[in-house]
């Protein structure tokens, strides 16, 4: 999963400020941009910038050049929203391994509101929309974060009376708002980079949600790619298995049984992790006997030599969710798909095709 967002410091001075709110530290007027920058010793412009953040989340209204900003309400910015996050793995793994989602909790709890995992999520509920209705029917909540929902799932939640992000997952002509990286490029280039280095046999392992009803944007992506090169494409590209361990390691197991893949495009840390467990028992190699690219960055800065992965910035998924909660509390949520760029990174883990 990708890494912890890294604060700057126009978020970190932001933070100060709403915290100050809060504690009405300040109230009706804030001082001059000259005057308060001086007293939080940070630069005008970073100051600014922290400021425009306030103002898009409604914590602060400009009166244009020259003129004091006017903080909202204590009680409006006190007004708590009780934000339900549907995750797609167990509970626990999001809250010790999914660092961007962890950190969205953190976030939407520092800006005032309840952010809440439910009791089970979508692989535990079988990704079923009956039993999903009837949680949700349980779970009072103001608004939704879903994440990495599929299609079914997030069409019943376009039509539901409280509001919904998607975090990642397909809402392809949904109304619904969506955030995430856009994989598109990268999974273009990693797929690029692997023909180059001689591989024809290169299998992409990703979740259901991703491949049924059809596959998702990023996979056609990947396939579009074999093809333009000239490799046919099939089941063996885009395998089919049952969503649990058991599952996912009796798929390793037909994969490499007679004819096995030279690389593997893996989706998420977990797969990756149970991936590498499988080639470490079966004494196959990496990159020697196979290449490995993990489609996140998530706990790999430690690898040496570095990891092929793919990267972006989670802090501006995270402040994208945060404003729209805070947009829902105003009473004015949107339905804007707003992705973020993600990029292929080459590492160790992959090299030539095997002779």
């Amino acid at each position: 999963m990708p890494r912890r967002p890294r604060l700057s410091v126009a978020e970190q001075i932001a933070e100060h400020l709403r915290e100050g709110f809060r504690e009405e530290r300040w109230s009706g007027t804030l001082p001059g941009v000259v005057r308060l920058a001086a007293e939080l010793d940070v630069s005008p412009p970073t100051l600014r910038a922290a400021l425009r953040e306030l103002e898009a989340e409604g914590l602060l209204v400009s009166h244009g050049k020259g003129r004091s900003r006017t903080i909202v309400a204590t009680a409006a910015i006190r007004n708590t929203l009780r934000v339900g996050i549907l995750i797609h793995d167990a509970p626990m793994e999001a809250r010790t391994q999914d660092g961007l989602v962890q950190q969205l909790q953190h976030d939407l709890e520092t800006a005032g509101h309840v952010a809440f995992f439910t009791r089970r999520s979508q692989v535990q509920l079988g990704h079923s929309v009956r039993r999903i209705k009837a949680m949700v029917a349980k779970t009072p909540a103001d608004a939704w974060i879903v994440v990495s929902g599929s299609r079914e799932v997030l069409e019943w939640f376009s039509g539901e009376a409280a509001p919904c992000l998607a975090l990642y997952g397909r809402t392809g002509g949904l109304p619904l708002a969506r955030t995430g990286p856009n994989k598109v490029p990268a999974y273009q280039t990693a797929t690029r980079h692997l023909i180059e280095l001689g591989h024809h046999r290169i299998a992409l392992l990703t979740r259901r949600a991703r491949r049924k009803p059809t596959p998702g944007e990023v996979e056609r992506a990947f396939l579009h790619e074999l093809v333009a090169h000239g490799i046919p494409t099939g089941d063996f590209n885009l395998p089919d298995w049952k969503e649990t361990p058991e599952g996912f390691n009796a798929l390793l197991e037909n994969l490499f049984r007679a004819t096995p893949p030279t690389a593997l495009i893996i989706e998420e840390e977990p797969r990756l992790l149970a991936a590498m467990a499988f080639l470490l028992r079966k004494g196959i190699k990496v990159p020697d006997q196979v290449s490995l690219v993990s489609t996140d960055d998530d706990s790999l800065d430690w690898c040496d030599p570095g990891f092929a992965h793919m990267t972006w910035d989670t802090a501006l998924i995270v402040r994208r969710v945060v404003r729209w909660v805070a947009a829902v509390g105003r009473g004015r949520p949107d339905c804007k798909v707003i992705n973020y760029p993600a990029e292929f990174v080459p590492g160790g883990s992959i090299g030539p095709v095997p002779r």
